[in-house]
């Protein structure tokens, strides 16, 4: 399949979403219908009565009064009618159009929920929001515009084209035969548009992402002074955007002028053959060689002529329309791609009424690129109640380890075993329930103190979130607070980072997992709170399986099992004592952090 073939095939499978999303709104699909054939049939009588008040005029005798009251009353009436025809049509549309977006955009994002942590990782968060925000609003605005014109202009075509050849089918097949024209410009320009609308969508998610990683890492750009490198970055994929919106603008653009000329001509067309059916005309009867005609009066050129204008007008209208869908169908593209990401595997059969915490890692192998492998062959066995320390240099697997402890990803080969359950047997919402987390990262939403506390254990009382808090140590400096509990974190500004991170304990306590999991937890904290922290952590952690990921390696002297890393694998472990006794590779990890 070439890939004109293919991008073509893409185009109609958005299409046929899209559509697909309109079947739980055929009502107002319906009623957008009926309104749009009222509408057109209302302005389709404005001509007729101009062309018998032209007839009428240049006919024999006086213009009688009943006549022209006639005349304008039904104009004024088919005007009123048609507008409020199109009132109500374009109310359908725009309730239609808003609720599919929605729905579009919602699907978009509980997808996105879904996702495994590859996707996100794999993904710039720039290019990701912009898919779900400005895509979408693209999509919207391209719905909105083109849906009532294609619903009123498709109509329009087919009813003047039924009337014209009522009149005269020998007119009307001039008219219909030069029609193609405008057709054939309109699709050759927008063949080219798709194409420029696609890069233009990709590269605004480009410069999205490009513009909140400088703001999330302002300090370090201005610390670095890169901020001259980032503006020319921002300033180069600006300029793509410039290159590929003109050249995408500049197509749409010529879609109405080109296609205006072609109207036109054929307006033009049918204004002379008109004028010389009228002068042809002889006592009503036209004869053109073995045709023969009804009589065509100047009256019927008038009205022929508004609806040659009314038939090629719409053409216009529709290739605005098509230029409009296409941006649309563009985003909808980046839109369905995320929606159509497959998510984890959530699905299990087995149970465990009570987690001990016996954690078993069989023979795992695992790699973030199948080129270049990470873990493989690593064998684990942690006894239930442990307090188990991952130690070793930057990018020896601690953090890996604990991703597929965690399932945020799979492993290429092996099993983990939780109390001889095998993990792929355990319902994933249920598995992740096991364990609580603090990561180095704090995670805090715009919302209250208690709010955030809360957000492992959404049923707690105010009285166990205060008990959490004051557990980690936090509880006096959320008192100082404007509004205390009931205090909005809006962006960092509200607390420190070592406020933050105190807070994201204070959740995992209240969470009260049978298994905890600490990466680098305390490294925002000062030495006094950490110590307290240790205290509280060490509450927390009676009973209960425990793994630490620490670069401190004072942290974890207490540690029932050590687990030494490198390269993604466990080179040693054991106790404390026991490694120290080994004089390997801990031994001397240790003894170069305290060398004097």
């Amino acid at each position: 399949m070439s890939k004109k073939q293919k991008k073509q095939r893409a185009s109609k499978g958005v299409s046929k979403r899209l559509l697909s999303c309109v079947r739980p709104y055929k009502g107002y699909v319906a009623v957008a219908l009926v309104c749009s054939i009222l509408y057109v049939g209302f302005t389709l009588i404005g001509p007729v009565l101009y062309g018998y008040a032209i007839d009428n005029m240049l006919g024999e005798g006086m213009v009688r009064f009943s006549s022209v009251f006639w005349m304008t009353g039904g104009f004024a009436l088919s005007v009123l009618l048609a507008g409020l025809s199109q009132k109500i049509l374009n109310n359908c549309v725009n309730a239609l159009c808003y609720k599919l977006v929605r729905d579009v955009r919602r699907r978009a994002f509980a997808s996105l929920t879904e996702v495994p942590v590859s996707y996100v990782d794999g993904h710039a968060q720039g290019d990701v929001m912009t898919r779900i925000v400005n895509d979408v609003d693209t999509v919207s605005d391209g719905l909105l515009q083109g849906v009532a014109q294609l619903f009123t202009g498709v109509m329009t075509i087919l009813a003047t084209l039924v009337v014209m050849f009522v009149i005269n089918y020998v007119i009307a097949l001039v008219v219909v035969v030069l029609t193609p024209l405008s057709l054939f410009v309109a699709a050759f320009i927008t063949k080219r548009t798709y194409k420029s609308f696609s890069v233009q969508a990709r590269v605004q998610g480009r410069l999205t992402a490009h513009a909140k990683e400088m703001l999330a890492g302002q300090k370090t750009v201005l610390l670095f002074d890169r901020t001259a490198e980032s503006c020319a970055r921002f300033n180069e994929i600006d300029a793509d955007l410039y290159k590929i919106g003109w050249r995408a603008q500049f197509y749409s653009a010529l879609t109405n002028p080109s296609t205006r000329v072609v109207n036109a001509v054929i307006t033009a067309f049918v204004g002379v053959l008109g004028a010389l059916f009228c002068i042809w005309s002889d006592g009503g009867v036209l004869q053109l060689g073995a045709l023969q005609l009804g009589g065509f009066t100047v009256g019927m050129l008038s009205v022929f002529l508004s609806y040659a204008n009314q038939y090629t007008k719409p053409f216009n209208e529709v290739s605005n329309v098509v230029t409009q869908l296409q941006n649309a169908f563009a985003s909808a593209a980046r839109v369905f791609e995320v929606i159509d990401q497959p998510g984890e595997d959530r699905s299990g059969s087995r149970r465990l009424s009570a987690v001990r915490g016996e954690i078993r890692i069989e023979d795992a192998s695992f790699s973030y690129c199948k080129e270049d492998p990470l873990i493989e062959h690593l064998n684990v066995r942690v006894r239930a109640g442990s307090k188990v320390a991952i130690v070793g240099p930057t990018g020896c697997g601690k953090t890996t380890l604990i991703n597929l402890l965690m399932r945020f990803y799979d492993l290429d080969g092996g099993n983990i075993f939780i109390d001889g359950v095998n993990a792929k047997d355990i319902p994933l919402d249920e598995y992740r329930k096991m364990f609580g987390m603090v990561l180095q990262e704090s995670f805090l939403c715009n919302e209250t103190v208690a709010w955030n506390i809360a957000y492992g254990n959404e049923h707690a009382t105010r009285a166990q979130i205060e008990a959490a808090a004051k557990a980690a140590y936090c509880d006096f400096f959320i008192r100082n607070m404007e509004h205390g509990y009931d205090t909005v974190l809006s962006g960092n500004a509200s607390v420190s980072q070592g406020e933050r991170q105190l807070l994201c304990i204070a959740r995992v306590m209240l969470a009260d997992p049978p298994m905890l999991i600490l990466d680098e937890a305390t490294s925002n904290i000062d030495t006094m709170t950490e110590m307290r922290i240790q205290k509280a952590f060490k509450k927390i952690m009676r009973g209960r399986t425990s793994f630490i990921v620490a670069h401190r390696l004072s942290t974890i002297l207490d540690a029932d099992l050590i687990l030494v890393m490198n390269a993604g694998s466990v080179i040693e472990q054991g106790t404390h004592a026991q490694l120290m006794e080994k004089r390997g590779f801990y031994y001397d990890l240790y003894n170069a952090q305290f060398a004097k």
